[in-house]
């Protein structure tokens, strides 16, 4: 990924946020917002799949990471902060390419709040029934 797509996509994802609720993004104040080229190789070896495999590499658009709000407890110590994760060649692996930029809007819309939703609890099914599978 070059440095003038990365800034494309970045600028996107600014758009994205900026069409978000106020209520929406106080949620990044407690699990923060990373934006990546794609995932970490443990990652992909923990979803069991080849982090030599560029398709396997460009395969994941998002992650959420930690603890839901639905399952944290007042005697959780040390737990780590969740984190909302995006990868950019996932999500314009998805997109089908930078030919249409509104889908690639689209798609990184859609993974930021489908990893919100699993900050509150929500499975992959729940997420799907709401238009964010």
């Amino acid at each position: 990924m070059t440095d003038q797509e990365r800034e494309r996509f970045d600028g996107l994802v600014e758009r994205v946020l900026a069409s978000l609720p106020e209520e929406i993004l106080a949620i990044f104040d407690e699990a923060p917002l990373l934006v990546d080229d794609e995932p970490e190789a443990r990652v992909l070896r923990e979803f069991g799949m080849d982090p030599e495999s560029a398709q396997d590499r460009a395969s994941l658009c998002g992650l959420h990471t930690g603890v839901p709000i639905t399952e944290r407890s007042v005697e959780a110590d040390g737990v780590l902060p969740s984190q909302v994760h995006i990868y950019r060649l996932g999500i314009i692996s998805e997109s089908g390419g930078w030919d249409d930029e509104d889908e690639v809007l689209e798609q990184i819309r859609i993974t930021i709040l489908h990893e919100l939703g699993h900050e509150f609890g929500l499975d992959e099914d729940d997420l799907a029934e709401l238009g964010y599978g």
